[in-house]
């Protein structure tokens, strides 16, 4: 494999300094028309390129962002990722995805490469373990660096950035609310993590509707998962053998939700005529499956961009790292699961 060229190899060819090869791939007026125009031409023609690494050293600029997220199997981060990409890649920026798979090391890690790779920013969707170990050292390395860290989805509690996340207490909410209306009253949970921001705004958004609705919040319905449609498998068999069966299941999102109702159906029971059953997420294969999933539409592009908004906007101001906090509002979306 052939060598790439570099300005030594130039400067050797034309007799001169590398410096001066290097003033004329720049147009630097110190080197004559001609001169300029013959070391160019005789550039395109071996195919030389640029060092970008070098230049980025130079120019202390690498046009480089870290976006750290859980996963990328669910449509939702993909959506968050596109949304980032399409503010950022049009400014020069490449995307370096990282995925933690909700481990808090992996994502301490990936924090370490990205800062020693010199990334001009770092979007943020924090891990499940995060959550559990309450680190946050690795936050306070992007700090210390005077970085932007820009939380996407899922914020740190009590520490102080910019974020963008959507409003899952009304989303929650609604998503109850319309389970009462259509004749509920012995609705189940099953809850997200402990701790997690997301998991506990929407099981407080669930709680307080029933109290709204002078229903009781019965401690039997509610049920800890993961974010994965097998953790739902346990849980709702444990609500399938209690003396009452619930009338409703609430996911704290639509693969929880999506698991819940091959339990249901396998116990050979009707969805919505014995139990409704409403999700989180209004993920493309909701509206796919049957019956189709009544679920939470969280605008997961529109997080990306406004998140790529604050970035840009950090840029162009005075301020020592990003501060606004942007929250966007969720949409309920009927389906066949919870009709009748």
């Amino acid at each position: 494999m052939n060598k790439p060229v570099t300005i030594k190899d130039i400067a050797k060819k034309f007799k001169c300094s590398p410096s001066t090869v290097s003033r004329a791939l720049n147009n630097h007026p110190s080197i004559n028309e001609d001169t300029r125009r013959n070391l160019q031409e005789y550039a395109q023609k071996v195919g030389y390129q640029r060092n970008q690494v070098s230049l980025s050293l130079l120019n202390k600029k690498t046009a480089t962002i870290g976006v750290i997220v859980p996963t990328i199997n669910n449509y939702h981060e993909s959506a968050i990722i596109e949304g980032i990409e399409s503010g950022l890649q049009p400014l020069g920026y490449t995307l370096n995805i990282c995925v933690t798979n909700e481990q808090y090391l992996l994502e301490s890690e990936y924090v370490e490469k990205l800062l020693s790779n010199r990334v001009e920013g770092v979007f943020l969707s924090i891990s499940q373990e995060t959550y559990d170990s309450g680190h946050y050292e690795h936050l306070e390395q992007i700090k210390k660096r005077s970085i932007p860290l820009i939380f996407i989805d899922r914020e740190y509690e009590g520490f102080a950035t910019g974020s963008v996340t959507i409003d899952d207490y009304h989303g929650a909410f609604k998503a109850v609310e319309h389970l009462i209306k259509t004749g509920r009253k012995r609705i189940a949970h099953l809850k997200g993590p402990n701790g997690m921001a997301v998991a506990e705004e929407r099981l407080r958004g669930y709680i307080e509707c029933l109290k709204k609705h002078d229903l009781p919040v019965d401690e039997d319905l509610i049920l800890n998962t993961n974010f994965k449609v097998e953790s739902a498998i346990e849980p709702v068999t444990k609500l399938m053998n209690l003396p009452e069966l619930p009338d409703a299941i609430f996911g704290v999102n639509d693969q929880v939700a999506i698991g819940a109702m091959k339990v249901i159906r396998d116990k050979g029971l009707n969805i919505p005529g014995d139990i409704a059953v409403a999700g989180f997420d209004n993920a493309p294969i909701s509206a796919y499956i049957h019956p189709s999933l009544t679920s939470v539409a969280r605008p997961g592009r529109q997080i990306g961009i406004e998140a790529a908004k604050i970035f840009t906007d950090y840029l162009q101001s005075s301020e020592a790292l990003p501060s606004r906090n942007i929250v966007l509002p969720s949409e309920l979306i009927v389906r066949e699961s919870t009709a009748g």
